[in-house]
């Protein structure tokens, strides 16, 4: 490997924010695979970028009393999904996590992905990805998704007076067209209940 493709490397790395999450193939148009593994390993010995993964790097962002500022695993699993191309859903208590609902943050995250399946291990947590069913593709509000996924973490017993409130605030951001056509999508059980917390608002 000429130096040269290290230096590349460097560079293109150097001119994005620290915080900024890395792949080999982002390095293609530089060097062949080969050499910009190399590279990588180089940098990492060096201590200007950190590897979280096989095949994924961090440029490290430091806080002068925490030190080094880790991506969240879902930071790291949506620059994953960009890199693949691919769609991520988020399942259970990081779904109730992204709408709000609970303070709780998962070591463990789970997606259901219109990607491979696979689980990436990393040395504070693991992200594991699995297949998506179609209906849960055909889903259009982001918004519909996520809560679709919080209740059926919660369960159908676990929906409280407050978990209702907090269901017919988000409801009241989505386009009336997008909820009705995801409720089709949905569990049985979760139809009905945004349905009639939709008839007690009219």
């Amino acid at each position: 490997m000429s130096e040269s493709i290290e230096n590349k490397v460097k560079s293109t790395i150097a001119n994005h924010k620290r915080g900024k999450i890395f792949f080999p193939i982002n390095f293609a148009k530089i060097g062949s695979s080969t050499a910009i593994r190399q590279a990588l390993i180089r940098l990492e010995k060096e201590g200007f970028i950190l590897r979280l993964a096989h095949g994924i790097y961090l440029y490290p962002k430091t806080h002068s009393t925490l030190g080094i500022l880790y991506p969240s695993l879902d930071e790291v699993a949506t620059a994953i999904a960009k890199r693949d191309k691919a769609r991520i859903i988020p399942t259970g208590i990081l779904a109730l996590n992204k709408l709000g609902w609970s303070t709780q943050v998962p070591m463990n995250v789970v997606y259901f992905t219109d990607g491979s399946e696979r689980t990436i291990k990393i040395n504070y947590g693991a992200i594991k990805f699995k297949r998506a069913s179609s209906k849960l593709l055909s889903l259009k509000s982001k918004e519909m998704i996520l809560l679709i996924q919080a209740l059926r973490e919660l369960g159908e017993k676990g929906v409280t007076d407050k978990i209702k409130s907090r269901i017919k605030e988000l409801i009241a951001t989505v386009d009336s067209n997008l909820v009705n056509h995801d409720l089709q999508l949905a569990p049985q059980w979760i139809t009905k209940l945004i349905t009639n917390l939709q008839k007690s608002d009219s």
